[in-house]
C-alpha cells in the first residue's frame, strides 16, 4: 500500500457523514425543473428539428444528472462535494445533465434535420 493512501470506504457505512443513495422529493424536483428548463431552451435554440426536441433535451438532462449525482459521485462524502440538496449532488448533476443533454439534443438534431432533397433518417 502506498504511503498516505487508505482504502476507500463508504462514509455512510462508517458513520462519517456520507452521502446517502436516496434522492428525496426536493432533490428530484430540482432535477426535474432543471431538465425542463434545459429542454425548453434546447427547443427554442434548435427549434426546427422536431416538435419533441424539448422532451429529448429534458430526458437527456434528467438521465445525465441522475447518473452523475447518484452513480458517479454517489459514494462521495458531504465534505468532498458541495452542495447536496436532499440527496442530489447539485453541481455534479448540472455537469452530467449538460453533457448528456447536449449529446441527446445534437443526436436528435442530426437525425431529424433535412438537407436539400433528403428525407430525415428513420429508425
Amino acid at each position: 500500500m502506498l504511503l498516505g493512501c487508505e482504502p476507500l470506504h463508504d462514509g455512510a457505512q462508517s458513520g462519517g457523514g456520507g452521502v446517502s443513495f436516496d434522492l428525496g422529493i426536493q432533490g428530484l424536483g430540482i432535477l426535474v425543473a432543471c431538465s425542463l428548463v434545459f429542454g425548453v431552451v434546447a427547443h427554442v435554440v434548435i427549434g426546427r428539428g422536431t416538435r419533441w426536441m424539448w422532451l429529448v433535451g429534458a430526458a437527456g438532462w434528467f438521465v445525465g444528472g441522475l447518473f452523475a449525482s447518484e452513480v458517479l459521485w454517489g459514494s462521495m462524502t458531504e465534505d468532498e462535494i458541495q452542495p447536496i440538496i436532499d440527496g442530489l449532488a447539485f453541481d455534479e448533476s448540472l455537469l452530467g445533465g449538460l453533457v448528456l443533454g447536449l449529446a441527446a439534443v445534437v443526436v436528435a438534431w442530426f437525425a431529424t434535420r433535412r438537407t436539400g432533397h433528403q428525407r430525415p433518417l428513420s429508425f
